[in-house]
């Protein structure tokens, strides 16, 4: 892709931000809205109902809460499996969708004519999709020949298990080079699928320099860093990335962005991270979502009451 469609993707990337200016809606203050992506359809495990999850999401989305909603992600095989319950359910306004890409990069533009046929129900934000282990511009070329500049492409480099890969970052990079808004999973089934602090301040910090939204992925099953006492398993906190984001932002100190940006991933006090992200302002605002973009969640009932008893909402 040559220079003119780079900037062209990157405005397109931008627009799709929600903006942060301005005063609460709905309860829901700027920095925070439609932060969340329900992931309930790619969730580890048995395949979920289309019904109850389109159910479960609208109901979401009419709660209290509601304006923390971002995107609900779809499997591309599943698309006219959504839009068939949709057309039943007769949603006030389309739908905010994010693609899954589960069947190639192929099937991406049947699934986005769909989309097209489909708008008064579908509203198609982003599609997003695995990369090889090897990811290079080739594969980045066929990438932007199947997504449509109006809409964001959103790519997961695979991270090796051994946390530190400069391998892994260095994908990371060329995502961030080509226009492409990076990917980063925050945990699994196994270990070594949950990132160290070394890799996820390395991809805040790549993506905050290089001023390229990013997202995470599922993971982050609370607000706030903590360790599973079931599995063991460490888990970082989505305000904690939300933070690192501020930090990294922040001007005039004298410490690295990485070190300060890992600083804030290592915090497990929620009321601290609660009061650091209140003083943030509306100018601030707008630049730290225009680069934390979203994150998912296969429980979107679960982030209203954890930020409710912060004192967020």
């Amino acid at each position: 892709m040559g220079g003119a469609g780079r900037a062209a993707r990157y405005r397109a990337d931008v627009s799709t931000v929600p903006e942060a200016g301005g005063a609460p809606v709905d309860g829901v203050p700027a920095l925070l809205r439609a932060i969340v992506d329900d992931a309930a359809l790619v969730a580890e495990g048995p395949r979920p109902d289309m019904a109850t999850v389109v159910d479960e999401h609208l109901a979401a989305r009419a709660a209290d809460a509601g304006g923390l909603l971002g995107s609900l992600v779809v499997p591309v095989s599943r698309l006219s499996e959504l839009v068939a319950v949709l057309v039943k359910r007769r949603p006030s306004a389309p739908l905010p969708i994010a693609l899954a890409v589960d069947t190639g990069l192929g099937g991406v533009p049947k699934a986005l004519s769909l989309t097209s046929s489909r708008s008064a129900l579908l509203d198609p934000r982003t599609v997003e999709m695995p990369a090889p282990h090897d990811v290079d511009t080739v594969w980045l070329e066929r990438v932007t020949e199947f997504v449509p500049e109006d809409v964001v492409a959103v790519v997961e480099p695979r991270r090796p298990d051994v946390d530190g890969s400069e391998d892994w970052l260095d994908g990371v990079r060329r995502v961030v080079d080509h226009g492409c808004r990076p990917k980063l999973r925050c945990g699994g089934g196994r270990a070594g699928a949950f990132p160290g602090v070394k890799d996820v301040a390395g991809f805040v910090a790549l993506a905050v320099g290089a001023g390229r939204s990013f997202t995470a992925s599922i993971g982050l099953r609370s607000a706030v860093r903590h360790t599973d006492p079931d599995t063991g398993f460490t888990h970082h906190g989505w305000l904690n990335l939300l933070v690192a984001t501020v930090r990294g932002l922040a001007p005039g100190t004298d410490s690295p962005v990485e070190e300060r940006i890992g600083e804030a991933l290592l915090v497990t006090d929620g009321e601290a991270l609660a009061a650091e992200l209140a003083d943030v302002g509306a100018e601030a605002a707008v630049r730290v979502r225009s680069l934390f973009s979203s994150f998912g969640s296969t429980a979107v009932t679960g982030p209203g009451p954890e930020l409710a008893r912060l004192g967020l909402l």
